[in-house]
């Protein structure tokens, strides 16, 4: 019998799986507004236009419903969710709630090595919005968040955000023509306290980068109201 000690594990890079890709495709063209609420679709034509079987597209379906973004119902096409402003108030209490948490226990554990990782991710950043990449910044601004709530020691913490969020990133997305400056700014701010080894100060400017979506969804639902849900 082989003893354990001298197994080694295999080093082998996980590709995304046809489902995975089919997820990010439609959750990107949905956050992006490409598929805008109200879009009916279909499992057959999704599944003929990106040349892949029923079973990826019926599976990117479900975790599509389960985070909000669609409406499944059997017999009937399915639709693109509207924006429903209690969901994000509900997105933004639960992110709040958690991200203060993980980013005053990132303070306190934060390695050089990783300080530099998110460094780099906010230079990125500016270079989104300097390019006027407005989906690239959306997605450096998750990671940067996401790469907080890992080297806190508490992961787990990014998959239930990402699990209730869809309804907040459609109004973060169409936010960004005017408000990137001002998150990529929040995010020099948190920086700034986790260089300093604050926690509470970490959390403090946390709380203010999260509470931006108070003022910013009554400015969105003003120019965009045909977006959101009759509540």
């Amino acid at each position: 019998m082989v003893e354990a000690a001298s197994l080694k594990s295999l080093e082998i890079e996980r590709q995304p799986s046809v489902t995975e890709q089919v997820f990010e495709l439609l959750y990107r063209q949905v956050v992006e507004l490409q598929l805008p609420p109200g879009s009916k679709l279909s499992e057959v034509e999704v599944a003929k236009q990106m040349g892949v079987s029923r079973q990826p597209v019926r599976d990117a379906f479900y975790r599509l419903s389960q985070q909000g973004f669609l409406l499944i119902r059997p017999q009937r096409a399915t639709v693109v969710t509207h924006i429903s402003e209690q969901g994000v108030l509900q997105a933004r209490f639960i992110r709040t709630a958690l991200e203060m948490e993980t980013v005053r226990a990132a303070a306190e554990r934060l390695t050089d090595d990783q300080f530099k990782l998110l460094g780099a991710l906010v230079e990125r950043q500016e270079a989104a919005i300097e390019a006027g990449d407005k989906m690239r910044f959306h997605e450096l601004d998750d990671e940067f968040h996401r790469q907080i709530c890992i080297f806190s020691g508490h992961e787990f913490a990014w998959a239930l955000i990402r699990e209730s969020k869809a309804h907040m990133d459609r109004v973060r997305y169409l936010s960004l023509s005017f408000g990137a400056r001002s998150a990529f700014d929040d995010h020099l701010d948190i920086m700034k306290a986790l260089e300093a080894r604050d926690g509470e100060k970490a959390a403090a400017q946390m709380r203010i980068h999260l509470s931006r979506i108070l003022t910013i969804i009554s400015r969105i639902r003003e120019t965009h109201g045909q977006y959101f849900a009759a509540e």
